[in-house]
């Protein structure tokens, strides 16, 4: 959980003071990983969080070659629940529970590591052979304290599960929670809003106002929120509480995440806990391999300074 990103309170307008609705825009940390890259909005060094979400990952688009893919290995999570949500291509994904669950666009994986759970996100064989676009979205939610040793739990939702909204220049998705008229039916564990939504130039979206706190981040292309411009891959962080406009400035894709903030959490690595010593426990499990492990993998990620 290095080179966290920064983030830049001001508005993309140019002003020289912070957006009345806008309360910070982040800027993302570009990683390579051979081949692509990734970009991390959440943690940042300013903003640990956006209601319940404590991470963002945005990766790609991708270009493999044949021969070449997406290989994560075998690594342990726990305190948290993981979404995976594709906007191209197919990952594999295998957890130390048995599953094996190829992930396809606006479908929507819900892993609940609680006490621990490993799994490993590769390219599956026959999209390797022959080459293809990955385009992803990865957040991690925390969990209630409660509920951070819960048993842990794999649920897949087909894309025909969540719902879609289609308004004048508007097509939604509503990937978890309640908003627009619609309810996913992805079981959350604390208020929650994730969704996708594609808007033609000069479209409007009106945001919901009941959400603790909210987020906007760009996919692509370019919006404005009560006049000031947000631009591809940056995350406005919104004041919530009053009723603000979304206008497209050209045809966009972007996600829009928020919801009831879980206090604070200890993020080392891929472990999250209100506990540090909770934190500890796992990984000196997963150092001497009694965290429990993914079936028919044979490799793993060590933990990091244990190469």
């Amino acid at each position: 959980m290095s080179d966290l990103l920064s983030d830049n309170a001001r508005c993309e307008a140019g002003s020289d003071s912070p957006c009345a609705a806008i309360r910070t825009i982040l800027e993302p940390n570009n990683k390579d990983l051979g081949g692509f890259s990734v970009r991390r909005l959440l943690p940042a060094t300013s903003l640990k969080s956006v209601g319940p979400f404590i991470f963002f990952d945005h990766l790609g688009p991708a270009e493999f070659q044949p021969g070449k893919g997406l290989d994560v290995r075998p690594h342990p999570h726990i305190g948290l629940a993981t979404i995976t949500y594709l906007l191209s291509g197919e990952i594999l994904h295998r957890d130390s529970l048995g599953n094996v669950q190829p992930i396809r666009p606006a479908e929507v994986n819900w892993m609940t590591a609680g006490r621990g759970i490993s799994h490993s996100e590769r390219t599956p064989p026959e999209l390797r052979q022959a080459g293809h676009c990955l385009h992803a979205l990865q957040l991690w939610v925390a969990l209630p304290e409660q509920l951070e040793q819960t048993d842990p739990a794999f649920v897949h939702y087909d894309a025909e599960q969540i719902p879609r909204i289609e308004k004048e220049g508007v097509n939604l998705r509503i990937i978890i929670g309640e908003a627009w008229g619609a309810q996913s039916p992805v079981r959350a564990d604390s208020p929650t809003l994730y969704a996708d939504v594609q808007i033609k130039k000069d479209a409007l979206l009106t945001m919901p106002d009941d959400v603790e706190e909210l987020a906007v981040y760009v996919v692509a292309g370019k919006v404005q929120i009560q006049g000031a411009d947000v631009v591809c891959h940056r995350m406005a962080v919104l004041d919530t509480g009053a009723q603000l406009e979304l206008a497209a400035v050209e045809d966009s894709r972007l996600v829009i995440i928020g919801g009831k903030p879980l206090g604070k959490r200890t993020v080392w690595w891929n472990l999250v806990s209100s506990r540090k010593d909770l934190i500890e426990q796992a990984k000196q499990e997963w150092k001497s391999g009694q965290f429990p492990q993914v079936p028919e993998e044979t490799e793993k990620i060590p933990v990091p300074g244990n190469e």
